[in-house]
């Protein structure tokens, strides 16, 4: 009998209201990483005014690959460096995918950047299909038509320089999409060596664009302590976006964590609308919507595994 008791209650409460509690501490810190991610792109917007891209870039990696590395000793993480080989597809690819986010975020409204990086549900589905023999559904492809279609509503063509950074932000949803798909198949090593392991990587590949870019590179405006303090803060909002989207996935049931995770877009077309007075027409407003509504289906009904979302929070 007090057995039975022990089991329905700890520490006098009911054991399903603990449950209860950590759901809601699941979705608190997806929305903490959510608000910080877009807290992070409109950083980068603000410091690309001002300086190249590719600093900014360098600036993201290098802090979240110092903070992940504090946070790897500090839980004493084993690290890894050569194998599994799937581990440097997926730093390579996400490496990739930085560089293509960046030059989005600076060139491109945040919430179109980010809005159109987080169809990488859509090319999940369509890839599944050859890579992991998921066939996807007539439900699956009435999604991704829907999200193309607000891709296409979303890309305006009157934008000065948009179709690069549009096609920029639409790669780092295909690159986060191949990692994904590539880090379904990963067993047996830490999230946190994981992420080690591509923000390492990221920095050197940032770094080496920063060197062979050359005089590509504005780097006068360094030399401004507020441009470096808002550096800074692009790379201490996307650790924090991490670290809080890490805690959710580890509490929280993923398929519906992650869709809170695209509040991100509601928060940067707030930032937009307050910081840079963009004016949001009917068709950017259903383009967005279209995109959202079915990413939002697609991440609830993903056929890959709770580790691959965990190990995407970079």
């Amino acid at each position: 009998m007090e057995a039975e008791i022990t089991k329905k209650k700890i520490r006098g409460r009911p054991v399903r209201s603990i449950e209860e509690g950590e759901i809601a501490q699941a979705y608190l810190y997806m929305l903490w990483g959510a608000s910080a991610f877009a807290v992070m792109g409109a950083l980068s917007h603000l410091a690309g005014e001002r300086c190249g891209w590719q600093i900014v870039a360098a600036a993201r990696t290098s802090v979240a690959f110092v903070f992940s590395l504090a946070v790897a000793f500090a839980w004493r993480v084993r690290l890894v460096l050569l194998r599994p080989r799937v581990l440097w597809m997926r730093s390579l690819v996400g490496s990739v995918g930085v560089l293509s986010a960046f030059y989005a975020l600076t060139h491109l409204p945040i919430s179109t950047a980010l809005t159109l990086s987080n169809t990488f549900p859509v090319w999940v589905a369509l890839l599944a299909w050859p890579v992991l023999g998921e066939r996807p559904t007539a439900s699956v492809w009435v999604a991704v038509v829907a999200g193309l279609a607000g891709v296409v509503l979303i890309q305006r063509p009157d934008a000065q320089g948009s179709y690069l950074a549009s096609f920029s932000a639409l790669g780092n949803a295909v690159c986060t999409a191949v990692a994904m798909i590539g880090l379904n198949r990963l067993r047996g090593v830490d999230a946190r060596a994981v992420v080690v392991h591509f923000s390492g990587v990221s920095t050197v590949v940032c770094l080496a664009l920063l060197v062979f870019s050359g005089a590509g590179v504005d780097y006068v405006p360094l030399g401004d302590a507020r441009l470096l303090a808002t550096l800074v803060g692009v790379g201490l909002a996307g650790a924090a976006g991490q670290l809080g989207m890490t805690r959710a996935f580890a509490l929280g049931n993923p398929s519906k964590v992650a869709v809170v995770g695209l509040m991100q877009i509601v928060f940067a077309c707030a930032f937009d609308l307050l910081f840079w007075r963009r004016h949001f027409d009917a068709r950017m407003v259903c383009g967005i919507l279209l995109v959202t509504a079915p990413t939002a289906w697609l991440l609830a009904h993903s056929p890959l595994r709770r580790s691959a979302s965990i190990h995407l929070t970079n």
